[in-house]
């Protein structure tokens, strides 16, 4: 919780002056004291009131006080707020070593079908876009909601030569610029949006290194500037094993034969797992390691509470000043209550 106006804490002085007049007063009433020969007369004048219930309005009094001040400083509270406006660029790998049979059936099968079940659980909430790469890198649906859209696209995605993780940065930047207007396109100048993150972030899966094109981490320097955060995920084992894709999963330049896919032996994972850390780190994202399916959609269900849930201050200060009113209301209604009740004789 923090405040508005700090400095209206000092309204807070009030409860201890409350004390101390009331402590004043029972002093002068006890030099005003009686001097009776009969202890049983005192006992037959004085109200039968518990002696504890003196405190109450007086305790009240100076809690109400107490709240008052508080609300006076007008205090805000921290709560998550869901961002209707957030974009999700997933940028996904396909280049041939995602055909890796480490996790079953291979990886880009358990990639796109992660992919899918994420996509499907946003239905309804951020805008998602789908960005693949290998050789290269192409936007294949831009931002949208359509969900069935993004899922038919990955049902048609084919593995290629290459890694090329900084180029699918920037076209995943691009996509962005192409539907919010506070992020700057590759080439333009940044605007200065102050403190804070864009609505919009980027989340890159793969399962090597960077083997062509811009560097990684040049383009997370471009996203910096954005304040667009990237999401990476190194995905697969270390184990060597097969390399098998069947024919709708590859486009024949990889010069294999086979019918129905091919083998191209054993392959060992080489995640650059270096760099998609220090992408993370300059743009404010967050590294994963997947080694497996329920690894990966485990990491992906983490990321939509990380960058489409926003923590806004609410001013709560209404709510002190009806709790303060209350607290010295009752106050006020005890005292007279018992003060006006007739006393109870022993």
């Amino acid at each position: 919780m923090s405040f508005t106006w700090p400095w209206a804490l000092l309204a807070l002085l009030a409860a201890p002056l409350v004390f101390a007049i009331w402590w004043l007063t029972r002093r002068r009433r006890r030099r005003a004291a009686i001097r009776v020969t009969s202890v049983a007369l005192v006992r037959v004048a004085l109200p039968g009131r518990v002696r504890w219930r003196r405190w109450i309005p007086a305790a009240l009094l100076a809690a109400g006080l107490a709240v008052l001040g508080l609300g006076a400083a007008r205090p805000q509270a921290t709560v998550p707020v869901p961002m209707d406006s957030a974009t999700i660029l997933l940028s996904l790998d396909i280049s041939g070593s995602m055909c890796s049979t480490d996790v079953d059936p291979n990886r880009i099968t358990a990639a796109t079908e992660a992919a899918a079940d994420f996509i499907r659980s946003q239905q309804g909430g951020p805008r998602i876009g789908l960005v693949t790469f290998a050789g290269s890198a192409g936007l294949i649906v831009p931002p949208t909601d359509d969900t069935q859209a993004l899922l038919d696209a990955l049902e048609d995605l084919v593995t290629s030569r290459g890694t090329a993780i900084g180029q699918a940065i920037l076209a995943s930047l691009d996509a962005i610029a192409e539907v919010d207007p506070s992020i700057a396109a590759i080439g333009a100048e940044p605007a200065d949006r102050g403190p804070g993150y864009a609505s919009s972030a980027i989340v890159v899966l793969t399962d090597g290194a960077n083997t062509q094109g811009v560097d990684p981490r040049t383009a997370a320097q471009e996203a910096a500037l954005r304040r667009v955060r990237v999401f990476t995920i190194g995905f697969g084992t270390s184990t060597p094993a097969p390399m098998v894709c069947d024919n709708s999963q590859f486009d024949g330049g990889f010069g294999f034969p086979g019918r129905g896919g091919f083998d191209r032996g054993r392959g060992r994972l080489a995640i650059d797992e270096n760099a998609l850390r220090q992408v993370a780190d300059t743009t404010g994202g967050t590294y994963y390691r997947a080694q497996n399916a329920d690894q990966l959609q485990q990491a992906l269900g983490k990321l939509p509470g990380t960058f489409t849930v926003v923590h806004e201050h609410l001013d709560i200060a209404a709510w002190f000043a009806g709790a303060g009113g209350l607290l010295i209301a009752a106050a006020v209604a005890l005292s007279l209550w018992w003060n006006n009740r007739p006393a109870r004789r022993n």
